[in-house]
């Protein structure tokens, strides 16, 4: 047994980081500032794209899923972090730490598909112009986000289910946050299935996002170097670069973390390299696609200068 079991049966303790006390309130409010700046960047883009009715067209519906996912995920993980770096006791519940380890692994998950659609939606604009409008329907995107939304909600709650089944034996989360291999690491039972599991939902999630990311663009880079348009390369180049380096930076801090629950004698970077996967792309995403999307830079030009002349 852990040497906590003073505890209540429901109640855990949260390891979280081990912070010099200067450092503690310097930290506290740059995760404050950062959330704060997602969640203007993100909501702002959202009531944009939902009050301009010029905006509701398939690749802004795919922005409000991501900053949707985003604002999700961030608002399940940050809020609780910093209430902990400035805390002396760390205690959270089963219960929300279960809530907390769902939402968080739907998070990732659902970063994956949609990105997917994306990569879809880049490549029949700039493949199949003239077929785009109708392939790519708001009914279709709608359809395609339901779908992405649903199949991560099933995975995840697979996931979870195989963790909540197992009795616990321990007390203590080994992290900053909850994760479902941390709910796991609190049982004494046999944890093989969890394992299995893990690596087939883990290898499928990473395996269909990078295969598709990979075809998608080899496609879109084929017709490009073929056709030398420079138009169609400009375009290629601004609507995908970002995406393509959004994608991969979710997926190095994603493989980071994953492979670092396999190492834990890099307690620290394993929680830094899952907090920089929630807040970089969740920042960044709004920032990126607003600038690099003509018709929603437009729009956000044409309020900020209405703005000043009002002024």
């Amino acid at each position: 047994m852990d040497g906590n079991n003073t505890f209540p049966s429901g109640v855990l303790e949260i390891q979280g980081f081990n912070i010099s006390p200067e450092f503690t309130y310097p930290l506290f409010f740059l995760l404050m500032f950062v959330y704060f700046c997602l969640l203007v960047s993100n909501i702002a883009v959202l009531i944009l794209i939902i009050t301009e009715r010029s905006l509701h067209q398939p690749m802004y519906l795919l922005f409000c899923n991501l900053s949707i996912n985003d604002l999700m995920g961030n608002t399940v993980l940050l809020p609780r972090l910093m209430s902990d770096i400035v805390s002396t006791e760390r205690f959270i519940t089963y219960n929300q730490c279960v809530a907390q380890a769902f939402y968080s692994h739907t998070f990732g998950s659902a970063s994956h598909m949609i990105l997917i659609i994306m990569a879809v939606d880049r490549y029949v604009a700039i493949v199949h112009p003239l077929r785009y409008g109708s392939i790519m329907t708001n009914r279709a995107v709608i359809a395609l986000s339901t779908s992405a939304w649903a199949a991560s909600v099933m995975l995840v709650s697979i996931l979870i289910g195989l963790t909540v089944r197992l009795s616990r034996c321990r007390s203590v989360i080994q992290n900053a946050y909850c994760d479902n291999a941390s709910l796991f690491k609190l049982s004494c039972e046999d944890v093989s299935i969890n394992n299995v599991y893990g690596l087939i939902f883990t290898v499928l999630l990473f395996g269909s996002s990078m295969g598709s990311i990979a075809v998608t663009y080899f496609r879109i880079a084929v017709i490009c170097w073929t056709k030398k348009n420079k138009d169609l390369n400009s375009k290629a180049l601004q609507t995908c670069a970002s995406h393509l380096v959004l994608y991969l930076i979710m997926l190095w801090t994603g493989f980071l973390t994953i492979i670092l629950h396999r190492f834990p004698n890099y307690p620290d970077l394993r929680k830094i390299a899952y907090i920089l996967f929630h807040v970089v792309p969740a920042n960044l995403n709004p920032v990126i696609y607003g600038m690099q999307t003509k018709t929603l830079r437009d729009k956000i030009m044409q309020i900020l200068k209405r703005k000043v002349t009002q002024s």
